[in-house]
């Protein structure tokens, strides 16, 4: 059975932040082959979207304005390698924009990995600036 909880910082427990933070570097800096700093600052600012079927089976940060972007924005989705194509991905973002929505925190914005501009767009986020990060295709996508 799955379990969403979404939580600040000082609420998660250590192996909370653990599994979140090793999820993160497997999907983001070994899977990709993407050396960057994920641990950047901000995790303590943010709440933290986790989807439980008994050990960590997706996440997502959400972060206040002014941190990442003018607006809240989503950030950090990922899912685990075994719980994919399980539409895990769609209700990490269904329970964000709720989650969100719930504080009256709208607009939303978030930097997508460009090959997943369609899947945001479907959530009706609008595409925007694209960039590269860290040596990634990405694009600037707000949902208004």
């Amino acid at each position: 059975m799955l379990r969403f909880a979404c939580l600040p910082f000082s609420a998660l427990t250590p192996s909370q932040l653990h599994d979140a933070l090793a999820l993160r570097a497997a999907v983001f800096v070994v899977e990709q082959a993407c050396i960057f700093q994920d641990v950047d600052g901000l995790d303590p600012h943010a709440l933290h979207l986790l989807a439980d079927d008994g050990a960590l089976a997706g996440y997502a940060r959400i972060l206040p304005p002014g941190t990442r972007f003018d607006v809240t924005s989503i950030g950090r989705l990922v899912v685990a390698p075994r719980a994919r194509g399980t539409g895990l991905g769609r209700q990490l973002v269904e329970e964000a924009i709720a989650a969100i929505e719930r504080h009256g925190r709208v607009p939303i914005a978030l930097s997508a990995q460009a090959h997943l501009e369609r899947f945001y767009a479907s959530f009706g986020f609008l595409p925007g600036e694209r960039y590269d990060e860290d040596g990634i295709p990405h694009v600037e996508m707000r949902r208004p």
